[in-house]
């Protein structure tokens, strides 16, 4: 989930609670996992949220959104020109769809949030490749984590990645970090200059989570007050993990290993 609120320090984490974050993360990757497998035309996206909400609980957790900032369902589910925080619905997917899962547990006190971005049956190859380059962006993000960065290196890499391909990098969003609350300092901005911002040290842990439009930057505001849209209708993808900067170099503690597991036996 983009940031919304932020405590006002960062809070670096000991070995103990990297550990327990990694198992909150791991809670929302094998979510995602079943999400995977039931992402297809005709869906309704309010179906993938019911299950959701019924497997993290069975795994001990609760879920992160449901409740926050009055959000009332455990996954955000954004289709198309809709970028991040979307409601589930009784909306059925279509062909030709994309789909962005973000998901948060609470585990322990700790909290996981990452996102996937899914295609729904044959997509266009232009915006097939707009997935892929969101990928990539966040995968340039994890390797700038290190101590002897700053934060502005993460969104440098992200933001020469994006624009290189000629897409539009989301400004009024960002990545953030992450702990016992959702939303901790620091911001961590999907653009910005090398050299720039806070040092990275041991124990930060973040939420990275490129948002990549094939048009414009800009977006807006539905009517309902939560959905993010494209300004100018074109579609948008979303991927995130958690990181922690672990003997100074960056640890993934999410994973997207069962979303590509189901998605490889869905295509067999």
């Amino acid at each position: 989930m983009g940031s919304l609120f932020r405590t006002e320090k960062i809070i670096y984490k000991t070995p103990a609670e990297i550990e327990i974050m990694r198992e909150a993360a791991q809670i929302v990757s094998r979510t995602l996992g079943i999400i995977a497998a039931e992402v297809k035309p005709g869906v309704q996206t309010i179906y993938l949220d019911k299950i959701a909400e019924e497997y993290i609980r069975s795994q001990n957790a609760i879920p992160g959104f449901l409740g926050m900032y009055d959000f009332p369902n455990t996954l955000c589910i954004s289709v198309n020109n809709e970028v991040v925080h979307g409601y589930p619905s009784k909306r059925e997917l279509k062909d030709g769809d994309i789909v962005s899962v973000d998901c948060g547990s609470v585990f322990e006190g700790f909290y996981g949030d990452h996102a996937y971005t899914f295609e729904v049956g044959e997509v266009d190859p232009a915006i097939h490749k707009l997935l892929e380059v969101t990928k990539e962006c966040l995968e340039v993000g994890i390797q700038a984590t290190k101590v002897g960065n700053r934060l502005g290196d993460i969104g440098w890499a992200i933001q020469n990645h994006a624009e290189n391909h000629g897409y539009g990098v989301v400004r009024d969003l960002v990545g953030h970090g992450l702990g016992r609350t959702m939303h901790e300092e620091p911001q961590v901005p999907n653009y910005g200059r090398r050299g720039q911002g806070k040092k990275i040290q041991e124990g930060l842990v973040i939420a990275i989570e490129p948002m990549i439009n094939l048009g414009t930057e800009r977006v807006i505001t539905a009517d309902d007050g939560w959905t993010i849209l494209t300004a100018d209708g074109h579609v948008s993808a979303h991927f995130e993990h958690d990181v922690a900067v672990v003997n100074g170099m960056p640890e993934v503690l999410s994973t997207f290993k069962y979303v590509e597991e189901a998605l490889a036996k869905k295509n067999k």
